[in-house]
């Protein structure tokens, strides 16, 4: 009994002391901020499968058509692809898709005026599928120069981009099915997200 009672004692004698303690606590509030930048990034391309029509595939960011020209007509050949990329724009932005040359040409030194009969350029057509739109550009090998289309959305976007190129069977910048003059053809296609200002 005894022990009993002196245990309620410390147990007394130890509450004014916690209330004490307790009663000395401060209290501080702190703000914290911080800013995101309105911005946009693109994922490392890959190519879907079993969506592409004589492209070897990717290596790096570089696409390589496997035939450009059938053996035969020596005209070109038909060739798409599909490529996605993941991609996340945090802003209402712009889409744009460009072309460097226009169309395929020759990749080295060329000439202004081309043998007589024979195309040296390639259109194609571009597709990008982003955040239910549809961005087309046409690249008609016309005339090598800029081309380019965009487009602007204004929301926010995450998910998969797609970008399809298509080439036509006989597409030549002479007329359908002419001969392509010899060499190595290429272009460069730019994707560009950016938060629109």
């Amino acid at each position: 009994m005894m022990r009993l009672g002196l245990l309620i004692v410390a147990s007394l004698a130890m509450a004014p002391a916690m209330a004490a303690a307790q009663s000395s606590v401060d209290t501080r509030n702190f703000t914290v901020i911080g800013n995101v930048p309105g911005g946009c990034a693109l994922g490392t391309p890959e190519v879907a499968a079993g969506e592409q029509i004589n492209f070897r595939g990717i290596n790096g960011n570089t696409l390589q058509i496997a035939e450009l020209v059938d053996p035969y007509t020596l005209s070109t050949k038909a060739a798409s692809v599909q490529v996605s990329f993941d991609a996340v724009c945090n802003f209402p932005h712009t889409l744009s898709l460009e072309s460097q040359n226009n169309g395929l040409f020759q990749t080295f030194e060329f000439s202004q005026d081309p043998a007589e009969g024979f195309g040296d350029g390639v259109p194609y057509t571009a597709n990008v599928d982003w955040s239910d739109e549809n961005l087309i550009l046409l690249a008609d090998a016309r005339e090598r120069r800029v081309a380019e289309s965009r487009i602007f959305i204004d929301s926010t976007s995450a998910g998969e981009l797609i970008l399809r190129l298509d080439i036509g069977s006989g597409a030549t910048n002479l007329r359908n099915f002419s001969p392509l003059l010899a060499g190595i053809y290429g272009d460069t296609i730019r994707i560009t997200l950016e938060p629109r200002t």
